[in-house]
């Protein structure tokens, strides 16, 4: 059986890896994100940062299932940006909203709530697919990797826990 601690070192590796490739697709490739792309970024990071503080922490029981809780909760957030941005993408061309400013405008000039809610509208860039595999775009590989990360993370929060050799209320 994986330890909570093993689960949240994979958690931490994939998200370091989904975050080297766009890293990878950014630089290399000359593939600039789009708003939404950059969000997406964001909750990876996030899901990644919360896999890695219970790592060290290596809590049991509760803390266990509050670490889990919010990696689950950043992955489902990172999964519904995700989830919008393949809407959009599949847009009939008439209907793709029109380009908008550049995100680091919008946070300079906007009050972060208007940003917010612009970004999350989307734009005419968030529309354009410039890779695809298997048939997905990466929105819709982000957004598997998002649903994963979710599975893995609320499988701590209600799982049962062992401690010498002791089973441990789930809840």
């Amino acid at each position: 059986m994986m330890t909570s601690r093993s689960v949240f070192l994979l958690i931490f590796i994939a998200c370091v890896g989904m975050l080297g490739v766009a890293v990878y697709f950014q630089v290399v490739e000359g593939m600039e994100p789009c708003p939404l792309c950059i969000f997406q970024r964001v909750g990876i990071f996030a899901v990644g940062a919360v896999a890695l503080l219970a790592l060290v922490h290596n809590p049991y029981g509760f803390g266990n299932k509050v670490y889990g809780f919010f990696a689950g909760t950043f992955a489902i957030i990172g999964g519904l940006v995700s989830a919008r941005h393949i809407w959009i993408q599949n847009l009939p061309a008439d209907q793709v909203p029109t380009c908008g400013p550049g995100l680091g405008f919008m946070l300079d000039n906007f009050p972060l709530m208007d940003a917010l809610k612009t970004v999350l509208t989307g734009s005419g860039e968030c529309a354009e697919v410039l890779w695809t595999f298997a048939g997905l775009t990466v929105p819709g590989w982000t957004l598997v990797a998002f649903v994963i990360l979710a599975l893995l993370s609320w499988w701590q929060v209600f799982r049962y826990q062992y401690k010498r050799g002791l089973k441990i209320n789930p809840l």
